[in-house]
Parts: structure tokens; C-alpha cells; sequence
């Protein structure tokens, strides 16, 4: 007698069951949801689409949300200039306020400042451990050996890129009482909200620099020249 057909067994003419690639979640938060997040957001998204192209890097979703998010509102003008001059699309962004739903499903999140850090961590859900300002996880990841971090596997589903960023978060929160800031102004990230284009564009390059790194240690791919 056969065995009656089930999930994951395929029967005659029908393709195999596949599960879902898994997912890996950064969240990016900063106060409004229409500056720093944003930018941080979308040029984040742009890196990691450059080096990995659309099929593996959708393994790696990037959001973001505001401590104090302006629900629905536009991302700032000169913040949209900033996206476009690094060649990330800027378009579609909505804001959102922060709520415990993406704390709850974030497997890393990435803050402005070491304020909006500690917002997050008191929200609860175990948040703690992996919950780092965006220069301080800069910081920790660049002093990690990536030969200890799980090598890519264009393989499987998601290129071995969950397993790989689980890693990494691990080994960034076992650092962080070792390997402390120079200053605490060194894990910050100013808002430029209301300031001219040349500070939004200082912030940019701020961001884009502290990102390289991550994006890096993530993926296990430099960085074109």
C-alpha cells in the first residue's frame, strides 16, 4: 500500500515541495522616520543589490520606522537628494512610526543614536542582543575575522546569507563589552532634519561610510573599487 501523498512529497507530474528561503530582518530607526532611517534604508538596500544582485539579496530585508515615525509621511526632499546622488531610488517610501511588531520580527536592528538604541531595547521582546547603533555595529563588525563568520552558499535558496548574518550579530554582541567607543559622540548619527542640503549630504556620506563595512561583513563581498 502507498503512503498517502503529503507536504513535501511530490506526487506523479508534480514538482517537489520547497520551503520559503529564510529571511533575515534589519530594521534601521532614527526619531521621524523621514531622514536618517530613510537614508539609510534605501542606500543600504542599493549596497547590497550591487553586490549581490536581486536573487540572493532579497534574503535580506531592510526597513526602517521613527521612535517618533510620521505614519505615512513622504521621505524628506533633501533626504530623497541625498538617496539619488548614491544612486539608491528613493521612490514609494512611506514612514512609519516604530511598534512592537518590528521589534519583534527585527533579527538586527540599526539606530541613529544611542537614545533611540535604548528606546528600542526598552520595548522588551529580548531586543537587547541585537540592537546596536549603526556606528557602533560598524565598529564591532570590522573588527571581527570573517574566516569564523559561515561562507556564502549560492546554493541555497537565500546564497547562506541568514545563517551567515545570525552569525554575525552573535559575534557583534559578544564583543560589545570588549571593544568600547573612543567617545560616545562616535556612535552617534546627527539628524539633519530642517538643515541644508550640504548637511544632509554630509550625513549621507556619514552613513554610506559607516555602512560599507556591515554590508561587507553580511555578504562577505567587498565593496567594488
Amino acid at each position: 500500500m502507498m503512503a498517502p501523498l503529503g507536504r513535501g512529497i511530490a506526487g506523479p507530474g508534480d514538482a517537489p515541495f520547497l520551503p520559503p528561503a529564510p529571511l533575515f530582518r534589519i530594521l534601521h530607526v532614527s526619531t521621524g522616520n523621514v531622514c536618517r532611517s530613510p537614508i539609510t534604508e534605501r542606500l543600504h538596500r542599493h549596497a547590497l543589490r550591487l553586490r549581490l544582485g536581486e536573487t540572493h539579496s532579497s534574503g535580506l530585508v531592510v526597513e526602517s520606522a521613527g521612535t517618533w515615525g510620521h505614519e505615512g509621511a513622504p521621505m524628506e526632499a533633501h533626504a530623497a537628494t541625498v538617496c539619488a546622488d548614491y544612486g539608491a531610488d528613493p521612490a514609494g517610501f512611506i514612514g512609519r512610526e516604530l511598534l512592537d511588531e518590528h521589534v519583534i520580527r527585527a533579527d538586527l536592528v540599526l539606530t541613529a543614536t544611542r537614545d533611540h538604541r535604548a528606546q528600542v531595547i526598552s520595548m522588551g521582546h529580548s531586543a537587547g542582543l541585537r540592537t546596536f547603533t549603526l556606528k557602533e555595529f560598524n565598529r564591532l563588525v570590522r573588527a571581527i575575522d570573517p574566516a569564523t563568520l559561515p561562507e556564502p552558499d549560492p546554493e541555497l535558496p537565500d546564497g547562506g546569507l541568514v545563517e551567515r548574518a545570525r552569525a554575525l550579530v552573535g559575534a557583534a554582541a559578544a564583543l560589545r563589552g570588549w571593544l568600547l567607543a573612543p567617545s560616545p559622540e562616535s556612535d552617534e548619527v546627527h539628524d539633519p532634519y530642517g538643515a541644508p542640503i550640504t548637511f544632509f549630504r554630509s550625513i549621507g556620506d556619514e552613513i554610506n561610510q559607516a555602512l560599507d563595512p556591515v554590508v561587507t561583513a553580511l555578504t562577505g563581498v567587498p565593496a567594488r573599487a
